[in-house]
């Protein structure tokens, strides 16, 4: 089932998750609800705080690239822990809980991260790229912080257009041309 996604200023955000003691059907049920959320809002990441349930719960999934073999591949990682960080970059970033906005991010280029699989065992993930940076960030929301927490100033955020929009401002020089045609 779809759920909503929480939005920024919604304090839940800001909260710190609880570690999930055991596997129970309400948590594979909270594992599906996550991916359709996912899916249905065209994300490659989400953290249970982000549909409201303060559980240390992750689910990701990168589009498919031949290139890539994490790709393409359904992540689930309970009570996820990084463990190893490698050397850091500024990489593209945006969140569903704060749509329409991105911001370049310095993230690590690798991870390590020890996790509970959904058959209970304790598992350990190897990442880099794309998958790193989705890690970091989604176990960041587990944490109660946000990817705008990393930015030395909420100017250094960029509004993305929505999808299909083919408006492009005109330049002042234009404007100082036109009539203006608003209703």
């Amino acid at each position: 089932m779809q759920r909503r996604v929480l939005e920024l200023p919604d304090p839940v955000l800001r909260e710190v998750a609880e570690s999930i003691p055991v596997i129970t059907p309400e948590v594979e049920a909270l594992v599906d609800d996550m991916f359709a959320t996912m899916h249905a809002n065209f994300g490659i990441g989400l953290a249970a705080p982000q549909i409201g349930e303060l559980l240390r719960l992750v689910v990701i999934e990168l589009p498919p690239n031949e290139k890539d073999p994490q790709a393409g591949v359904p992540y689930v990682l309970i009570n996820p822990e990084l463990r190893r960080l490698g050397d850091r970059e500024s990489m593209s970033e945006g969140c569903l809980s704060l749509p329409g906005f991105r911001a370049m991010v310095e993230r690590a280029h690798t991870a390590t991260v020890t996790y509970t699989g959904m058959d209970g065992r304790s598992a350990r993930l190897d990442a880099s790229g794309l998958l790193a940076q989705a890690l970091q960030h989604e176990i960041d929301h587990l944490n109660g912080v946000l990817f705008i927490d990393h930015l030395d100033s909420l100017g250094e955020l960029e509004q993305i257009p929505p999808d299909g929009l083919d408006w492009v401002p005109a330049s002042a020089d234009e404007d100082e041309n036109h009539e203006d045609t608003q209703a």
